[in-house]
């Protein structure tokens, strides 16, 4: 592995530190005195170099490889959007609100006033504000900002209905938000069937949460008899922004009859995605929402911009400071550097790409909804799993041939789930490169399907046993 420690030569050293400027002390409480020296690792410059530069080679990113994550649209970072994210790199976020602060951060708070009126646009919503720092994060801001609608009217509200293909968050946020949940199963046709869904409604369901397109990668016709059967029952509909790019340009959320909605910078609009972070969850709302809206309010006034933090009813400040601002710079610059046009090609591209992927691979892997689909393909290993070989297996086999898997296991409403997703950024000749190990993997469960069980073999990191790394995890050295 290389590990720096094994490197240790004593009396080695890479640097040599200036002499203090400072008195020493006279004396440390001895509670505060190490008994022993410190076990650092005693190497050259040059070692150290080469250590975290061989480590960073180890890195997979959506920069050296394609990134087939289903669901989570791990698209290509265009480098102008982070060229200007450095413009804005030296503010300071509580800029705004020092004495005298909110005139020099007037370009940062029109920012992200502009992308507000930019993302209302492309939903079809009538405000939006950036506060959230994540998708999750805009989807608990949602709920709370629906049960403060209900709340206000003097509703009785317990239910938060979700289809079984949901994200996870979504009943998670629901939940945490106070609501019990009702989960709708999948009709034949991949998506939640209204009449199901008719007989769940009742006066006590606050909102049902849809994706669109959901999990499956389909997209539901019948959205907007949906959206009309749950405002028959003052029930609002929530968006998770989640599978936008499949879509954007194409269907406003907003016209078709949702009335909340949760956007993923991090992913529909081209800023980095993956490793915890960063991530950027506006939410959006009708008019009727307005009210209930986290502090501060970005709002345009005569003289620029101010904040609106007067408002009784509002839900309260949801992050810090105005959100992820890196981000949403990132997002905004994607927006502006597209166009209406390009927006468009964007959602076109991806679900051209999805589609060419789900034609090469039916033939050689199960796909239980076989449907034209939009952005992303769910197929199944049960095929595979007849000889023993599983969705996992085929991870672990990507994964020795250079690739980072698709997601597996998920949605949970498909046996053994690989749900592909290549976004519109990757060539047909990367998707030909991807689909023929794809097939070699099929074709090997069928010939040796033994022979999945000791990969990888060409990784630094070998099959691990996926119940022991995830529940007696030692993130230390050794020996520490």
């Amino acid at each position: 592995m290389n590990l720096i420690y094994e490197q240790s030569v004593a009396g080695r050293r890479g640097v040599r530190l200036p002499a203090s400027d400072v008195p020493a002390a006279d004396s440390l409480p001895v509670e505060l005195l190490r008994c022993e020296p410190a076990e650092l690792p005693q190497v050259s410059e040059l070692d150290t170099v080469r250590h975290f530069t061989n480590l960073s080679r180890r890195n997979y990113s959506v920069d050296t490889h394609f990134y087939p994550l289903g669901s989570c649209t791990m698209k290509y970072n265009v480098k102008a959007v982070e060229n200007a994210a450095g413009l804005f790199a030296a503010e300071h976020p509580l800029l705004p609100l020092l004495p005298g602060g909110l005139e020099h951060a007037q370009g940062s708070l029109g920012l992200l006033h502009g992308l507000g009126l930019a993302l209302a646009e492309i939903t079809g919503m009538d405000e939006v504000t950036t506060q959230p720092l994540a998708g999750a994060h805009g989807e608990m801001t949602g709920i709370m900002l629906i049960a403060a609608y209900h709340r206000a009217k003097g509703n009785k509200k317990r239910y938060v209905v979700v289809p079984d293909s949901s994200h996870g968050t979504n009943p998670a946020s629901a939940a945490m938000v106070g609501y019990e949940i009702i989960t709708i199963p999948t009709a034949p046709y991949g998506d939640m069937d209204p009449e199901l869904f008719r007989a769940a409604m009742s006066d006590q369901v606050a909102a049902v949460m849809m994706t669109c397109p959901n999990t499956l990668g389909l997209f539901n016709p019948h959205i907007r008899e949906i959206c009309d059967i749950a405002h028959s029952f003052d029930a609002l509909c929530y968006y998770d922004g989640a599978n936008l790019n499949a879509i954007m340009g194409k269907v406003r959320p907003g016209d078709v009859g949702f009335d909340v909605i949760h956007l993923n910078l991090h992913k529909t609009f081209g800023t980095p995605h993956g490793g915890g972070g960063p991530g950027s969850g506006p939410v959006g709302v009708k008019e009727a929402l307005i009210p209930f809206l986290p502090v501060p309010r970005i709002v345009k006034k005569d003289a620029g911009f101010a904040l609106e933090t007067d408002n009784s009813t509002s839900i309260g400040r949801t992050a810090n400071f105005f959100g992820n601002f890196g981000v949403m710079v990132k997002a905004y610059a994607y927006i502006l550097l597209l166009g209406r046009e390009g927006l468009i090609r964007v959602s076109e591209q991806a679900v051209l790409n999805a589609n060419y992927m789900m034609a090469r691979l039916k033939g050689y892997y199960d796909l239980p909804y076989d449907f034209t689909c939009m952005h992303e393909c769910v197929f199944s290993a049960s095929r595979q799993v007849k000889q023993g070989v599983h969705a996992l297996d085929i991870a672990k086999f990507l994964i020795d041939k250079g690739y980072h898997p698709p997601t597996i296991y998920f949605p949970l409403i498909v046996k053994d789930a690989i749900m592909i997703e290549p976004t519109e950024t990757e060539s047909r000749e990367t998707m030909d490169l991807f689909i023929q190990v794809m097939i070699e993997a099929a074709e090997l469960a069928e010939s040796d399907p033994g022979a999945f069980a000791a990969l990888p073999a060409t990784m630094p990191v070998s099959r691990l046993d996926e119940t022991r790394a995830a529940r007696s995890q030692n993130v230390c050295f050794a020996g520490c």
